[in-house]
């Protein structure tokens, strides 16, 4: 065995269970709380878990406090939510690539979303790769949400599959937790600009980082007028979301009202509210 697991919770009662039953081949899980109120602190002793507690402030800095601060077992970690579950071919390729003497830092994986009624959103997805089985001493994150991967080495790639369950608690949920989202998308590019952090269109094209193209990719479209509509336009026509069925159209149509979301955010503090 060398990969331990780290699971980030917050009243995640309802899906805790089926994602510690996709890692029960891990001697080593961490569960890195954020102060739950319901039964989710109870399910992760039964299992056997590592709990850990922190107040959460922001997706990068409460990812990083977790990677400096766990006493992991393994050299390499395996990050996943718990709504996610490390699907039998996952696993295999995990082990089979953490290993000691491998080159790499950090592996690129692929992650399946499913909507609420069970379709795999196969193409209305922005990007299914993330960086998710790491050294955690190689791995450091920026941005307050959705944070980008910033990797101190190579990067490979392994098969298999994360399965994504976004809308196990309905879309409702969706909503209300994306709404938050919003507001910390907006923070974040009104820090970057505040910051003069440098933005390369060279690099949003070219960047062979992935995770570094990534990022310029999405500060090009934070600039860029009637965002919700061109992600609708890129999600639904150029990814091809429509072959999804009613599942994809709505999940493109939701995807955009975030965008949305992040806007109305946006003008809301450049009037100082």
């Amino acid at each position: 065995m060398s990969i331990s697991v780290l699971i980030l919770t917050r009243n995640e009662e309802q899906d805790l269970p089926g994602c510690l039953q996709s890692v029960q081949w891990c001697d080593d899980v961490h569960l890195f709380d954020s102060y739950s109120t319901d039964r989710t602190l109870e399910i992760a002793r039964l299992a056997g878990c590592q709990i850990t507690q922190r107040k959460f402030d922001n997706w990068s800095a409460h990812q990083n406090w977790g990677l400096s601060n766990l006493a992991f077992k393994h050299p390499w970690v395996l990050y996943i939510d718990a709504d996610e579950r490390v699907s039998l071919e996952l696993k295999e390729a995990a082990l089979d690539a953490a290993k000691a003497d491998v080159p790499q830092s950090a592996f690129r994986l692929r992650r399946r979303d499913f909507f609420s009624d069970g379709t795999w959103l196969k193409h209305a997805q922005v990007s299914p790769f993330y960086l998710r089985l790491f050294r955690p001493s190689k791995m450091r994150y920026e941005r307050l949400v959705n944070p980008v991967s910033i990797v101190e080495g190579a990067i490979g790639e392994i098969g298999g599959y994360l399965d994504h369950y976004p809308f196990s608690k309905g879309v409702g949920f969706w909503l209300e937790r994306h709404i938050k989202y919003a507001a910390f998308e907006a923070e974040t590019i009104r820090e970057n600009r505040r910051n003069s952090k440098p933005f390369s269109l060279w690099q949003a094209l070219t960047a062979k980082d992935f995770t570094q193209r990534r990022f310029h990719q999405k500060e090009f479209f934070y600039r860029m007028p009637f965002r919700p509509l061109i992600k609708f336009f890129y999600m639904f026509i150029l990814r091809r979301g429509f072959l999804d069925g009613r599942a994809g159209t709505t999940y493109c149509f939701l995807q955009s009202i975030y965008e949305y979301f992040i806007v109305l955010n946006q003008r809301e503090m450049e009037h100082g509210r």
